[in-house]
């Protein structure tokens, strides 16, 4: 994720990036991004595979609400599974 310069505030909207060995990514969002942002993104790779956790498209004041929660909620899920 790094590797892409992505800007802090859009790197905490990600969950994961998966790269094939064609270079091509995955982007995988909690909430779908903006068009902005998929730009943002495109202007440093152009093979993007964007997808989200959720399909609501949220403001970014509500997601500035509730981030920590989201991020939490699927860290603590993660965790739940690894150890299982």
């Amino acid at each position: 994720m790094n590797r892409l310069d992505l800007s802090e505030n859009l790197r905490e909207k990600i969950y994961d990036i998966k790269e094939s060995q064609n270079n091509f990514l995955k982007i995988v969002s909690y909430f779908p991004l903006s068009e902005d942002e998929k730009q943002s993104i495109l202007k440093k790779t152009r093979h993007v595979d964007f997808r989200s956790i959720f399909s609501d498209h949220v403001s970014e004041e509500e997601w500035n609400k509730t981030k920590h929660q989201i991020i939490k909620r699927f860290q603590n899920e993660l965790f739940d599974i690894d150890s299982a």
